[in-house]
């Protein structure tokens, strides 16, 4: 009989988004005559842009001839992309050497699997609420010792460093997934302070930094001065061009990030990565790659942001309704979600049940996210305009 590795009988029962799904094929069921409004599960609506589109296709034609036919390519991911991805960053005014890119196929999976290159002993810092991954991906291999920082109403749920409290790894999302809150160029820097004072590494997920429409926010962890230093980015293409279903991402591990082993040997960061990424991964297939490169030309960003604009008129179109009601809420403006509270002092999940079996709208609970999202409910500014029309017009005949 095989040892079996009992850590995931520390896991909740149910990953947040499957337990949604559950209960809204049980009501699907039981109301099959029922219009059900999902804004729940962050997924994008909108195609693809159409350069994309058609780098796609030159993908797959080009492995129709023997002559530019791709097998096995390199599991860093090919230079032109990388090369694409470090000019996006000298675009907004941060310096990422291509050496440091690594393409994969989503930031879940990177911020999941960089956990492999960490010890299990480290003093892991989470804020609360946080994206259900990086706790779960913790537990999974056996890491008990997280310290979670209080992210609350009362500091817009923009929590800053203890520094009476030590910590190794330190997970920040800026802007935020759930609560929409972005840090400013100060907060990022007391952060990055804080890590090289305590030799700790920031693993910062930057997934939505193409929705931020204020030049003066930093988009990159790489915009403060030492965090190459002490900090990975991880990114992806799924809310910046919609590749939720097509599957791409990067991941920035600079060269500069060298500690040393318990023996006293330097070890590299980066090279940790290239090797786990070398022996666990083959790589993401060439024909999303020529489609990824596409997003970073002035043309692909150029179409990416109609559609980011797009979102952004449905967070608007949210928000406006809960102005209306007198409801608070945080995020919408540089985030395609809105955080807010539930009405009526209701928890967030009798809320979900509330909304699902009288409006048919379906959202995502708070305390999915951790204990201080309890009392708070997310919307995505995902969905079609006119679901996004008439689900608010249900909710405004709720309250």
């Amino acid at each position: 009989m095989p040892k079996l590795n009992e850590n995931y009988l520390n896991l909740k029962e149910s990953y947040l988004f499957s337990e949604i799904a559950h209960r809204v094929s049980e009501y699907t069921k039981a109301n099959p005559d029922k219009k059900v409004i999902r804004l729940g599960i962050g997924d994008v609506t909108r195609p693809l842009s159409e350069n994309v589109i058609a780098a796609l296709h030159e993908g797959v034609d080009a492995m129709a001839s023997s002559d530019t036919f791709k097998g096995y390519g390199p599991e860093q991911g090919y230079e032109f992309l990388r090369n694409a991805i470090s000019e996006y960053y000298k675009k907004n005014g941060v310096d990422v050497e291509p050496k440091a890119i690594f393409i994969s196929d989503g930031a879940k999976s990177d911020t999941g699997n960089i956990t492999d290159i960490f010890g299990n002993d480290n003093v892991i810092m989470i804020p609360d609420p946080v994206y259900p991954v990086y706790v779960d991906s913790n537990i999974m291999c056996g890491r008990n010792n997280i310290v979670y920082i209080s992210a609350t109403a009362d500091n817009n749920f923009l929590p800053m460093p203890d520094r009476s409290v030590h910590a190794d790894l330190i997970y920040i999302c800026s802007p935020n997934n759930p609560t929409g809150a972005i840090y400013n160029h100060e907060q990022l820097k007391e952060w990055v302070d804080y890590a090289l004072e305590n030799e700790a590494v920031i693993l910062f997920d930057s997934a939505y930094e193409a929705f931020i429409s204020d030049p003066s926010l930093p988009r990159s962890i790489y915009a403060i001065e030492g965090a190459k230093k002490c900090a990975i980015e991880f990114c992806s293409l799924s809310k910046t061009a919609g590749f939720t279903g097509t599957r791409c991402g990067y991941t920035v591990v600079p060269t500069e990030l060298v500690f040393k082993a318990s023996n006293g040997k330097e070890m590299s960061l980066n090279a940790m990565w290239n090797r786990r990424q070398s022996t666990k991964f083959n790589g993401t297939s060439y024909i999303v790659q020529n489609g990824a490169a596409a997003v970073f030309t002035d043309e692909g960003m150029a179409q990416c942001q109609e559609n980011i604009k797009f979102y952004q008129e449905n967070a608007k179109i949210i928000a406006s309704v809960l102005d209306k009601k007198g409801i608070r809420y945080f995020g919408g403006v540089h985030s395609p979600y809105i955080w807010f509270e539930c009405p009526n002092g209701m928890d967030s999940w009798t809320f979900f049940d509330y909304l699902l079996n009288n409006a048919q709208v379906v959202g995502t609970p708070g305390a999915g996210f951790g204990e201080n999202g309890k009392n708070f409910f997310r919307l995505t500014a995902f969905g079609g305009r006119e679901n996004t029309i008439e689900a608010m017009e249900r909710f405004d005949k709720l309250f």
